[in-house]
């Protein structure tokens, strides 16, 4: 199966926010109640609840978020540097 380009950002906000919530709310859910009974059952309702928050979150921020990464870590300034390179080489 091949999803177009155009939908990267909604495959990985979809991709990561399914694995980050899966792993999340089972660790707190173990956390809270332990391995006791009805325990698949509080973590697959409290996946259901938080999934769509961090679906959100991701499509909202991951932007914002790699930009100030970026920043921090000196990468915009190393791209711009690299987008000028390519320019003068065409």
């Amino acid at each position: 199966m091949h999803i177009p380009s155009r939908y990267t950002p909604l495959v990985f906000a979809f991709m990561m926010s399914c694995i980050m919530v899966f792993v999340v709310s089972g660790f707190v859910t173990w956390a809270n109640v332990g391995f006791a009974e009805g325990f698949v059952s509080r973590w697959m309702h409290a996946f259901i609840i938080g999934w769509p928050v961090a679906m959100c979150c991701i499509l909202l921020f991951a932007n914002k978020v790699r930009a100030l990464t970026e920043k921090l870590t000196g990468q915009a300034a190393h791209n711009q540097e690299q987008r000028k390179t390519e320019t003068q080489h065409v």
